[in-house]
């Protein structure tokens, strides 16, 4: 299935303002890649999947969780944090794409993970800085990822963290692994 047909598959399921993001997102994972020398295609094609599952019913989503060999432990958290994990379990089948490193992308858009791939760092960070977000902090995040990838991406999980704590929710534990992570990396850098 090529791109143009992904594109009109994930039309017919996503809202169209979350298509319409979806399409920012794609354009800016294609930018990042060039950029930091990841195969664009893949970064695209993760891109227009990302939120494949995005406006998918709670129950529809527990469901593909409660059946997948995704972590229970994953509905202990914010139903925010389902779609990305169902989406990466039906690449296969709705899409005929078998690719760990796509899978991941999507898998762990919204929370990252330690040792991310650069195509990973590439899809969350054009989730959190695409054109048509707004909010505090976003500036010094995409003026960060004109030049380095790791503390853009730190600077993403570290605002996220924050936020989600002003809010008095949970945090699911691999947005911990993906700030300590980009924290050492930096740190080695030095």
């Amino acid at each position: 299935m090529g791109t143009t047909e992904m594109i009109e598959q994930v039309k017919m399921v996503l809202q169209p303002k979350r298509f319409e993001h979806t399409l920012r997102v794609a354009k800016e994972a294609v930018i990042l890649a060039k950029r930091y020398n990841v195969p664009e295609d893949k970064a695209e094609v993760a891109a227009i999947l990302h939120d494949y599952a995005k406006n998918f019913p709670s129950a529809k989503l527990k469901k593909y969780i409660e059946n997948s060999a995704l972590p229970q432990d994953l509905l202990q958290y914010n139903e925010e944090l389902w779609h990305g994990p169902v989406a990466s379990i039906l690449l296969a089948q709705e899409f005929d794409i078998i690719d760990e490193d796509i899978q991941a992308a999507i898998r762990y858009h919204t929370t990252g993970r330690a040792n991310m791939s650069d195509l990973e760092r590439i899809i969350y960070l054009a989730d959190y800085m695409e054109p048509g977000r707004s909010f505090p902090g976003l500036a010094e995040v995409r003026e960060t990822a004109e030049v380095d990838l790791v503390k853009a991406c730190w600077l993403v999980s570290k605002n996220t963290i924050q936020f989600l704590m002003n809010q008095k929710v949970t945090i699911h534990p691999d947005s911990f692994y993906a700030y300590n992570d980009f924290t050492k990396q930096m740190m080695e850098e030095k």
